[in-house]
């Protein structure tokens, strides 16, 4: 009886040690530049992303672009927060655009920007960046203003949802 116990004990031990580096490996992986998790009242969701933080990339943004995964999205990283304006010149897909301040705290949503649209959609000021997501997928989840982003460049923000150490 005595061996069965010990048998127990460690498959139990195994498998919260498998379970506690699991737990570290998500954490990792929730903080890398090719992903962010946006949290709020509605829980948490989870997008692959490509990053855009110089002026060219940010430039050509998300355009000529016949489709996106329903998991992916594109932030759009500035130097320092500013007021921003974004514009749907060739782009060819309907895109939320997720304004965010420094501190990773949505400030504003736009909804269905409509594709190849050049009026400007101005997303207030102090806009550190902007989060692009398929069109409609913001009001699918139930983002809000004031729900926050976890990504490694709002960790000088400092970050509403810091990035683990």
């Amino acid at each position: 009886m005595g061996s069965s116990a010990t048998v127990i004990r460690c498959l139990i031990a195994g498998a919260f040690a498998i379970s506690m580096f699991a737990g570290t490996v998500s954490a990792q992986e929730s903080c890398a530049t090719n992903k962010v998790v946006v949290r709020g009242d509605f829980g948490e969701a989870r997008f692959t992303i490509e990053l855009a933080d110089e002026p060219a990339e940010r430039a050509q943004g998300l355009m000529h672009r016949e489709s996106m995964a329903r998991s992916a999205g594109m932030l759009f990283v500035f130097e320092q927060p500013q007021a921003v304006a974004f514009w749907m010149k060739n782009t060819l897909i309907p895109l939320d655009m997720i304004f965010i301040d420094s501190t990773g705290r949505i400030a504003h949503i736009h909804e269905n920007a409509i594709p190849l649209d050049e009026t400007p959609i101005p997303g207030g000021e102090g806009i550190y960046a902007v989060l692009e997501i398929n069109g409609g997928l913001s009001k699918t989840y139930g983002f809000r203003t004031g729900d926050a982003l976890q990504h490694p460049v709002f960790s000088g923000g400092p970050a509403v949802i810091p990035c683990p150490e």
